[in-house]
């Protein structure tokens, strides 16, 4: 960034690329791209490292989990997958929403995940049974999330222009 020039480019994906993770190792990173598609890239040498294929449409959002070997991302066919980066292979595939999934977010535990769709719901889920554990319904579409360091809040923006902030563990809603 200092210098203004890029690194590398990373080619690979036939159309345009709507999200990207830096796993925290710093050695791979993934795209998500409206061409079905996830690559996950080695960020030493700049190549394709895999292709990750099971999503039906535009794939929009994607976190990495604390461990850097899993991945979550979400798509424009209403369904988030679990990945194991290592293999390249899908994990399982979480179903709830009505419309797009736009944004995800992988709580600091790893366990737990949760996303933004433009179906007007934020869910959480848990990401070792694969299961919802809960749903927050705003106005409009949710278009990002993210959770807190210490796993305990969720923030969320939707298309209203409000932004909501909800506390895990019995915590309080505030707008």
């Amino acid at each position: 960034m200092e210098t203004g020039k890029a690194i590398s480019t990373l080619t690979g994906h036939n159309d345009s690329v709507n999200a990207v993770a830096i796993a925290p190792d710093s050695q791979t990173a993934v795209s998500g791209s409206s061409d079905n598609t996830l690559k996950l890239w080695d960020l030493e040498t700049g190549k394709e490292i895999s292709t990750l294929t099971s999503h039906n449409d535009s794939v929009n959002a994607v976190a990495i989990a604390p461990d850097s070997q899993t991945a979550v991302s979400g798509s424009s066919d209403n369904t988030l997958k679990l990945w194991d980066l290592e293999t390249g292979k899908e994990i399982s595939t979480l179903r709830g929403h009505n419309d797009s999934v736009n944004a995800v977010a992988i709580a600091p535990d790893g366990k737990k995940a949760v996303s933004a769709s433009s179906d007007n719901t934020l869910k959480l889920w848990d990401l070792e049974t694969g299961k919802e554990i809960s749903t927050f319904t705003g106005e409009s579409s949710i278009y990002c999330c993210a959770v807190s360091p210490d796993g305990l809040t969720i923030i969320a923006g939707e298309h209203s222009g409000r932004v909501h902030f909800l506390r895990l563990e019995g915590g309080s809603k505030n707008e």
